[in-house]
């Protein structure tokens, strides 16, 4: 089942943004981007664990889309550390991999629901 995957792929995912956050304020000393890079890189999976007690199809779609917004938003910080040479490559591309991934997910569980739950009005 797709949601199953994308909860589990989410909470692997949080797991090393968590990892990624915690060595950037210890061997980097860089705080902000770091802070912003884990509150959205853990909201991805707390929307998706969130839409599964929605109280309707509609409900699940709108936090699917929550977690789209927050990959794209992860997706962001994590080119901005990379751009700024905060982030070597080798381990930036490894998660930024793994975020697209998710969108990707994300994308076709929101196309799935949405063709088969809502009508062509909604």
């Amino acid at each position: 089942m797709q949601q199953s995957i994308l909860k589990d792929k989410s909470k692997v995912f949080a797991l090393r943004i968590i990892k990624l956050y915690n060595y950037l304020g210890a061997t980097k000393h860089e705080y902000v981007m770091a802070k912003q890079l884990l509150r959205c890189g853990t909201s991805i999976g707390a929307n998706i664990a969130e839409a599964f007690y929605g109280q309707s199809d509609a409900d699940f779609i709108s936090k699917l889309s929550i977690s789209q917004k927050e990959c794209a938003e992860t997706l962001y910080w994590l080119d901005l550390l990379h751009e700024s040479h905060i982030i070597e490559d080798v381990p930036f591309q490894s998660i930024y991999d793994d975020a697209i991934e998710l969108m990707k997910l994300l994308t076709s569980s929101i196309k799935t629901m949405k063709s088969k739950h809502l009508t062509p009005n909604n």
